[in-house]
């Protein structure tokens, strides 16, 4: 199945300049563990988690268009990966089994939430006691492009205001991508 949207979304994903392979040894999956990708796109992390965690983890991809998702699905089944899960989802809502994911996983989509500490909050729903949100965002973009102009970007600062107020606490801080803020949040 082509589409080429999702393989954009794979092409800057596992582009080294945007250091996949830093991100994924940072979060430390391990086998058996459940992770929601929110705004899963093309599904290039989706995948890699889908490997790591192995067939006693289990990986929901989450999205709002249906194309990618199949897109999605399709290349796990043709990767033998029979633990990825795909969910179409609302903007501002989720359907995801309650209270059994150790991770959230959002990548360059928390700019299109219209009310994140809600939407922060309601993950607790899905969380394990442990569990933890990974939010990886755009920084703002120069004036003239996508990011400046479209304002697809949430600045990190705002993303720790509001984190806290939906009652996280700040585990890790990196500061490794050239683009984008990366934060982990303990429930």
């Amino acid at each position: 199945m082509k589409n080429l949207q999702a393989q954009m979304f794979n092409k800057k994903a596992g582009d080294p300049k945007n250091k996949p392979d830093q991100i994924i040894k940072a979060i430390a999956l391990q086998t058996g563990q459940n992770i929601a990708d929110i705004g899963s796109g093309g599904g290039y992390f989706s995948l890699r988690f889908a490997e790591l965690v192995g067939n006693a983890g289990k990986v929901y991809a989450a999205d709002t268009n249906s194309d990618l998702l199949a897109f999605v699905k399709n290349c796990a089944k043709e990767k033998g990966l029979d633990n990825v899960t795909t969910i179409i989802t609302a903007q501002d809502s989720l359907d995801l089994p309650e209270k059994t994911l150790d991770y959230i996983f959002m990548r360059n989509m928390t700019h299109h939430l219209s009310k994140r500490v809600e939407y922060f909050r309601s993950l607790k729903n899905f969380l394990k006691n442990d569990g933890k949100v990974i939010i990886i965002e755009y920084e703002k973009g120069k004036l003239f492009t996508f990011r400046g102009i479209f304002g697809h970007h949430v600045p990190k600062e705002i993303i720790i205001k509001e984190m806290k107020e939906a009652g996280y606490s700040l585990e890790q801080d990196f500061n490794f991508l050239p683009e984008q803020n990366f934060t982990i949040w303990h429930n």
